[in-house]
């Protein structure tokens, strides 16, 4: 047997923290890495721990390590109260409600803290801040409540729950089990932290939730978005369209940069296609949904640059208050209050990221519906995809599943930025939504998911009559006879009515794999690589 190559931990440093190893630590692909701090993160988390505990030994005042939270920022706490003060953060913000995070998110959420955390500006010893990397080591994964965040103060009540579990309290999966917080420690045998002046705080004020959510979302997106380029142009083959509008000389005269690098792949995945259209005088273009692709898929690429570049930013972002800085010179601290755990740049960028989304779904059922209908598609195909309509009802009924889904999107894609509701007597006057709109991104992004698996279907089921015309040899593009061979393995022609769930859910599991862009990627160049 082979033996399996090791995979380099992840060094947490507080600057150079990756999409791709969030993914890695998220999803373990391939396998999971250990997260362990560099050095230099360690001697800055110790220097900023230090300056606290000379804080206090002073009797400074600042806030949140001397006085209460929010509105209660004017009240003093005495020196032998700060140990419960943070404490009572963590059992008092720890009011969430809903379904809990899936265990990938729970695993990005913990990560992105705790590289926070290493940046050395929070005041949290490294004891802490080892423990929650102990916890992601091990497996032990806390039970955090999805809703709860208004995006401002950061993501305090889920972090909250995130927290309990390092002081034994509060609920944890481990093992594939649910278990209490303490036992879930106990068994990997770790111990509760009792925390230390600023703790409390510095581990639930902050973005992680939400930069967690847009992380991986925003990583979903662009894998959602190459296969709509392949589930578009399979549908172009199936209904006997043109690749001219793909043209490059068009795309010149309006550079938008990723409308152009759209067009160029959709030109590499057709490329030597025997079921595409040339110039017809009696039919010179194509409808929208077919023609316009480069110019819907290109804006949509752009919303995903955007939140891509937004989550690359915010990843290594110190995003709790107060912040400690230690002059280099003089030793001098100073603690300076904020507002870095804002999350409005995150709540537009998931908001643009899911009005981007919905159109993806809305252009991937409107194509559907194309395949579908025999009129809109010049009797190219047969009524809904079937040879005896009537007695079968064949794809009908898949385009109504679409239009549900591509309807829910657009209640959906109501800018969660655009709402605030003040909170904590009004100290906190102005809140994000930040987690909400990256939630509402979620499930958009999983809808588009299953709308492209449909596309998909139809689009090889429309492939199969076509090539009752044109022979069984006739050739498909470049990037989309790979693509229609890889959804041929997992799903046959549909001769007759039967039941088409499970087809679905095989192909949907092709696009949210990765395995159909990686292989059409194996035989085209991905464009989008030099964009982003």
């Amino acid at each position: 047997m082979e033996e399996q190559k090791s995979v380099s931990p992840v060094i947490l440093d507080g600057e150079s923290l990756t999409i791709e190893q969030v993914i890695a630590v998220a999803y373990g692909q391939p396998r999971q890495p250990t997260v362990e701090l560099s050095r230099e993160a360690v001697a800055k988390v110790n220097r900023a721990a230090e300056a606290v505990a000379q804080m206090l030994a002073q009797g400074q005042v600042a806030y949140g390590i001397t006085t209460g939270f929010g509105a209660f920022k004017d009240r003093i706490i005495s020196p032998d109260q700060v140990k419960q003060l943070q404490r009572n953060i963590v059992l008092s913000h720890a009011v969430g409600v809903g379904e809990p995070f899936d265990i990938p998110t729970t695993r990005a959420i913990m990560l992105i803290r705790a590289n926070t955390l290493a940046r050395g500006h929070s005041g949290i010893r490294v004891l802490t801040l080892q423990l929650l990397l102990d916890l992601l080591n091990a497996g032990i994964h806390p039970i955090i409540p999805e809703k709860g965040s208004l995006g401002a103060s950061g993501d305090l009540a889920p972090l909250a729950h995130m927290s309990l579990v390092l002081l034994g309290l509060g609920e944890a999966e481990y093992q594939g089990q649910v278990l209490s917080g303490a036992e879930a420690l106990d068994r990997a045998k770790l111990k509760p932290v009792t925390l230390a002046a600023k703790e409390g705080l510095a581990l639930t004020n902050g973005t992680a939730v939400m930069c967690a959510l847009g992380t991986l979302e925003t990583y979903h997106a662009r894998l959602l978005s190459r296969t709509s380029d392949i589930a578009g142009c399979l549908s172009l083959e199936a209904l006997h369209g043109t690749p001219l509008a793909f043209d490059d000389r068009i795309h010149q005269l309006r550079p938008h940069p990723r409308q152009l690098n759209c067009a160029a792949y959709l030109r590499e995945l057709l490329n030597g296609s025997e079921f595409t259209r040339h110039h017809d005088p009696t039919n010179v273009q194509d409808a929208y949904t077919l023609r316009c692709i480069p110019q819907v898929h290109g804006a949509v690429r752009d919303a995903i640059a955007y939140a891509r570049w937004v989550m690359e930013i915010e990843l290594n972002a110190v995003t709790d208050n107060p912040l400690i800085f230690i002059d280099d010179d003089t030793e001098e601290v100073t603690v300076l209050s904020g507002g870095n755990f804002h999350g409005e740049p995150l709540a537009i960028a998931m908001d643009y990221l899911g009005i981007g989304m919905t159109e993806m779904g809305n252009i991937s059922e409107r194509r559907l519906m194309r395949l579908t209908d025999e009129a809109s598609n010049a009797h190219v195909l047969p009524a809904f995809l079937t040879k005896n309509g009537g007695l079968n009802s064949g794809f009908m009924i898949t385009q109504y599943t679409a239009a549900a889904l591509a309807t829910e999107n657009k209640v959906l894609a109501h800018p969660a930025s655009a709402d605030t509701i003040p909170t904590s007597a009004n100290v906190e006057d102005h809140v994000s939504m930040g987690c909400t709109a990256a939630l509402q991104a979620r499930q958009i992004i999983n809808n588009v998911e299953h709308i492209l698996a449909i596309e998909l279907l139809a689009a090889a089921q429309g492939i199969d009559f076509r090539k009752q015309a044109l022979g069984q040899q006739a050739k498909l593009g470049k990037g989309t006879q790979p693509a229609y061979d890889l959804i041929r393995s997992q799903v046959p022609f549909v001769e007759q009515d039967t039941t088409l769930y499970p087809y679905m859910e095989a192909v949907r599991n092709l696009v949210a794999t990765g395995q159909l862009v990686e292989v059409v990627n194996k035989k085209v160049q991905d464009i989008w690589e030099s964009t982003i």
